[in-house]
């Protein structure tokens, strides 16, 4: 029915919305940043200081 075509559009971008967070938290929440060793984080040092364009 044409009268009930906003709301499916709204209930899409509710739906996408909701994916797209539960996306960002979920890569957010994937990386262990407190594992890595010392021997790591000095070597990452190094490299962001010589990197170049």
């Amino acid at each position: 029915m044409p009268q009930m075509a906003p709301l499916s559009w709204i209930l899409l971008f509710f739906f996408f919305t909701l994916i797209y967070v539960l996306f960002n938290i979920l890569n957010y929440f994937s990386f262990n940043t407190s594992a890595s060793t010392q021997e790591g984080k000095s070597n990452q040092t190094q490299h962001s200081l010589t990197w170049k364009w």
